[in-house]
Order: structure tokens, then C-alpha cells, then sequence
């Protein structure tokens, strides 16, 4: 798929990929395969469709998560035992460079700057002024998820914040006429951190993924070497738990 195709398959401010960087990429796949049904694939090179691309060289590749043959996620090593095991968001843009730049302007900060990640596209890593940290995503060969909004693959991005008035105006403004829940990013919303974490919790986002039933999932969580975080309860855009991975990594399963 061309540079400019790719970009228009998701409009700028739209969640189009996802992925977790873990320190034990292999246990990943054990967890999630059999929590999602995802099935993996290694990505060309050595590289992933990340912030933080691996080299060649890497002994540990990076994997792409297939659904149903369509690709969901990806899981990443690691490439600094300080770095924080997390799911990270990205957002798609036809830019990233010009997005990098709007973002500083805004008040908020580019952590790592566009870098071309082999042939699959461009991506940078942000933080807002907040500091939750987010990702971009310019698609060449990749675009984005090939599949959403069901079980076992992305469902929505909830941000945590401490100042929703703020984010409001600082992703409206940087997505231009974009608003949470509406518009052209309708998977992209936003909470008090206070509603479901301890108060002293940082800004972040947290990435949901689409459940069956999301009270009879924890189970499968639990025996998997997870945690429950938050218990079920409902949200404006469905039933939610928040849970982590058995390596820690924060989550959120959603059903609608």
C-alpha cells in the first residue's frame, strides 16, 4: 500500500495501532494467545511497528498479533530493563514530523522523533502536558489495525487525567475539530484518573481490548498469571475491567 493510501486509511486523531513492550516477548505470546485467540507472526528485518524499533541484530524479534489472519497488535522487547512494561496507543497521521512539531507547540513533549521503521511506515513517541504518553503512526505498508471493534481486538483508548478540561483543549486542538467519543475519533476518550485508579496514579492511557463477556474473562486472566486491577464496571462506551498481563503491562478488557 503507498505512503499517501496508507495514511488515509485512518483520518488524523485515530487510534490505529497498539502495542506493549515487554521485557519476555515469547511468555507475551503464551498469555495473549491464549487469552485472545491471537496467533503471531515476526515482522520483516527484525523490526516492529513500534516507538522503539529493534534492530536486525536483536536476538528477540519483535511480533506482529494476527486475528483471524488480520493484524490486532504487536508485542516488542524491551530494550532497557528501566523502560515501563505498558501498552502504548498511536495515533494515525499523514504526517508525523508535522504532528511532532504541533505537539510542542501545544505544551506537550516529542519523547522519541519520527523514525522510519523499515517499510512499514513512520512513528514517533509523544507525551502531553500531562505527561500520558501516546504514539504516532504515519502507515506506509502498515497501516493500522486490520481488524477492531470486536473480541480480541482494539475497542477504545481511555485517557486518565487529572485536568480533563485541559485535555479537552489540547487534543481538540491537536487533532483540530476531533472531539473524545465523537467525530473522527470515535475509540478515543477520556476520564478523572480519580474514577477508577488512587489519586497519586499518572496521567495515562489506558488501551481496551473487545470482550465476549468481561465479567467471565478475569478468570482466564487470573489462571493466566494476570491481575485484577478494577474490577467490572459500566462506562459511557460499555462494561469494563482493568487488569494487567503476568508481566505486569495494564489493560483493559471491554465489552460493549
Amino acid at each position: 500500500m503507498a505512503g499517501s493510501e496508507a495514511s488515509a486509511a485512518f483520518a488524523e486523531g485515530v487510534p490505529c495501532w497498539v502495542d506493549a513492550q515487554l521485557p519476555d516477548v515469547a511468555a507475551g505470546q503464551r498469555f495473549y494467545g491464549e487469552l485472545f485467540g491471537w496467533t503471531f507472526e515476526a515482522f520483516e528485518e527484525g523490526y516492529g511497528v513500534s516507538a522503539s524499533p529493534v534492530p536486525a541484530a536483536s536476538s528477540v524479534p519483535s511480533v506482529r498479533a494476527l486475528l483471524e489472519g488480520e493484524p490486532v497488535a504487536a508485542l516488542a522487547p524491551k530494550r532497557d530493563g528501566r523502560m515501563p512494561t505498558v501498552w502504548t496507543v498511536y495515533f494515525a497521521t499523514p504526517d508525523a514530523a508535522a504532528l511532532a512539531d504541533r505537539i510542542e507547540e501545544a505544551g506537550g513533549q516529542v519523547i522519541t522523533a519520527p523514525v522510519p521503521v523499515g517499510p512499514y511506515g513512520t512513528t514517533a513517541l509523544a507525551a502531553d502536558p500531562e505527561g500520558a504518553v501516546f504514539g504516532l503512526w504515519e502507515g506506509d505498508t502498515h497501516p493500522g489495525f486490520g481488524k477492531r471493534h470486536g473480541p480480541g481486538s482494539f475497542g477504545w483508548a481511555e485517557l486518565y487525567t487529572r485536568d480533563t478540561a485541559a485535555a479537552n483543549s489540547f487534543y481538540g486542538d491537536l487533532f483540530h475539530e476531533a472531539l473524545f467519543g465523537d467525530g473522527a475519533t470515535p475509540d478515543f476518550g477520556r476520564a478523572p484518573v480519580s474514577d477508577v485508579f488512587p489519586a497519586e496514579m499518572p496521567p495515562h492511557f489506558l488501551v481496551h481490548f473487545g470482550v465476549a463477556d468481561c465479567d467471565a474473562v478475569l478468570g482466564t486472566v487470573v489462571r493466566l498469571g494476570g491481575r485484577i486491577q478494577a474490577p467490572p464496571f459500566d462506562a459511557s462506551y460499555g462494561r469494563v475491567a482493568v487488569v494487567t498481563d503476568n508481566q505486569g503491562a495494564s489493560f483493559a478488557v471491554l465489552q460493549r
